[in-house]
């Protein structure tokens, strides 16, 4: 049957896709405008299902804060160009409206929302897909309940952001800037008492063996440096036998260099002071919160000194930070 270009345009219109993509549909459904929607509702879906396997690398992170509540959410794509057109970006926001509007237990909720056009969110993403030929997903999705939370999106990309709850209301520009020091700053929680157990457990044992590491690696210089060798020439096989083809050691010295790693190794690893090492340690996990816990991290929108908590009780001895969800399209 003859398809009409009013016909084409029509449907283009309905549905957003290609006017070739449109005239197919028309064509295989004989001119049935509801089942014309629904092959290419189809054909996003069968898009998807071939790119399933593809990397969403690049998107558009968003965020919506009303009534006590805050959302975050990532609409992931495969390329930058994609992530830049208008239509991606429009969906990217229906989304995050509805997020908002609905506040959704979790990110499968939050695929069954509906959009304003009557579609869900899962839907349109299939549908969205179609129309690009590329891999989208809803990448991330968090909300917060708060009675003050603040956003912040980095908006030279828009590619990260983040929400932070309140325990009361701020000043907007303060609660602004600690967003913004969780998205810079990358904090693993807000402070050392809700870090995760084990990643303190996991910082405490990298102290300890690089407190060990450096120990032995100490007794080890102070023995060479007594034989008369540069430790430096020694600190790896590939530097012995190079600085010997150097002539900077002479191969007495670089066998004597061995034989002293490997008997002051052996030696100190075996004996080392177990109190020490763990006053070491503790106070290396110490450091690990002063710079990853967003209360003990240094305000870099203030003096970029004074922890945040600090400022915050400057602030307002009352204030505390609850929560906050952060999102990176960028972080490695």
């Amino acid at each position: 049957m003859e398809i009409k270009a009013a016909d084409v345009a029509k449907l283009r219109k309905m549905t957003g896709a290609g006017m070739m993509d449109c005239k197919k549909a028309l064509v295989e459904a004989e001119g049935d405008f509801t089942r014309a929607q629904e092959i290419i509702r189809e054909k996003g879906k069968l898009v998807a299902a071939k790119r399933a396997d593809r990397e969403t690398t690049e998107g558009a992170v968003k965020a919506r804060v009303a009534d006590g509540k805050g959302i975050l959410v990532c609409l992931g794509c495969e390329t930058d160009f994609v992530s830049q057109n208008a239509e991606f970006q429009a969906l990217a926001d229906a989304i995050a409206d509805a997020a908002i509007a609905a506040c959704p237990a979790d990110l499968e909720a939050l695929k069954a929302c509906k959009l304003a056009n009557g579609e869900t969110v899962a839907e349109a993403i299939s549908q969205q897909t179609g129309k690009s030929g590329e891999k989208h997903t809803l990448a991330f999705y968090g909300k917060l309940e708060a009675p003050y939370v603040a956003s912040y999106i980095h908006t030279t990309n828009g590619k990260l952001g983040a929400i932070v709850a309140f325990n009361k209301p701020i000043d907007e520009e303060l609660a602004k800037g600690i967003a913004i020091q969780v998205v810079t700053m990358n904090p693993v929680s807000v402070s050392a008492a809700d870090c995760p157990a084990e990643v303190v457990e996991k910082e405490r044992q990298v102290a300890i063996e690089k407190t060990k590491e450096e120990q032995v690696r100490k007794a080890v210089e102070n023995a060479l440096k007594k034989a008369g060798i540069n430790p430096a020439h020694c600190d790896s096989e590939d530097h012995i036998e190079s600085n010997t083809a150097k002539g900077w050691l002479t191969p007495e010295q670089a066998q004597q260099a061995r034989e002293i790693i490997a008997k002051v190794s052996a030696e100190k690893a075996a004996n080392l002071p177990e109190q020490m090492i763990q006053n070491i340690a503790a106070g290396r996990v110490q450091k690990f919160f002063k710079e990853s816990t967003l209360e003990q991290q240094e305000y870099q929108m203030g003096d970029g000194k004074t922890p945040v908590a600090e400022v915050l009780a400057a602030a307002d001895k009352e204030a505390k930070i609850l929560a906050f969800y952060r999102f990176s399209l960028t972080d490695d």
